[in-house]
């Protein structure tokens, strides 16, 4: 998988979250985001203090919150599902201006809203100060399962390819009088969708031909040989140390 690709929620930069290795951000995102889950909802300000935490790592990592804000867009529809909840929900009711709205229906959708935007601003931290490589690298030597990272890796550099593929395909129907906006053309839209499945799957299997054929065995090999510091993991895990006291916090104040 060559250095070039890159996925469009990475973020270059130098900052000391960024030289961080990817193992020890992964574990450090996804303690945090259960030490979010295990909150008890109604133990708002603590919410508040892991927003303030997120807010500290964009501060050293130079993320604009600009830059967060509008690719956490990305949960949208979750909070269609939520702003349902206070309708839809049993009593006890509370009356906010002229509407009867259901309590624990207003308590569930906080708890998806907050919850949920917490652990996606997590995750764009995460892709924002870490290339997909690395991430793999981090997978890797985490112990994740082989056949996981051999799938991803072949995933990920293959995208590129399918990406351009379907590029070409719609390229090629356009300058045949395709035009993609009429309702009537997608019969055609949709045998364009099944040809590029059709060819992703042969070329799928002329390159797993062309892997045996060169020795593979199916596992990756190592893609790196750095070594994690114990340097590392303390600094890595310093913003865990602040989010399980908040969580902490939370569960006894509840």
């Amino acid at each position: 998988m060559g250095a070039g690709h890159s996925h469009p929620l990475y973020l270059p930069g130098s900052s000391p979250v960024h030289r961080l290795p990817a193992e020890v951000k992964i574990v450090s995102a996804f303690l945090g985001v259960v030490c979010v889950v295990v909150t008890p909802r109604e133990a708002f300000a603590v919410f508040g203090g892991y927003l303030l935490l997120l807010a500290a790592v964009w501060a050293i990592a130079r993320i604009p919150p600009g830059w967060i804000a509008v690719r956490s867009l990305i949960e949208a529809p979750f909070v269609v599902l939520a702003v349902l909840l206070p309708f839809t929900g049993t009593g006890p009711f509370v009356e906010f201006l002229g509407v009867t709205l259901s309590e624990p229906g207003l308590l569930g959708a906080w708890n998806i809203l907050v919850k949920g935007t917490l652990g996606v601003l997590t995750s764009l931290t995460l892709a924002a100060t870490t290339p997909l490589r690395d991430l793999l690298v981090g997978l890797q030597r985490l112990r994740a399962p082989s056949m996981v990272v051999t799938i991803a890796t072949l995933m990920l550099r293959y995208v590129d390819v399918i990406t351009g593929e379907a590029r070409r395909m719609r390229l090629a129907r356009i300058s045949r009088g395709h035009d993609p906006r009429f309702l009537w053309q997608a019969g055609a839209t949709a045998r364009g969708v099944g040809a590029l499945f059709v060819r992703s799957y042969e070329r799928g299997e002329r390159v797993h031909l062309a892997m045996l054929s060169r020795g593979w065995t199916g596992d990756m090999p190592r893609l790196s040989d750095a070594v994690t510091t114990r340097r590392h993991w303390v600094l890595g895990l310093a913003p865990v140390v602040v989010a399980a006291a908040l969580a902490t916090t939370g569960l006894v104040t509840a």
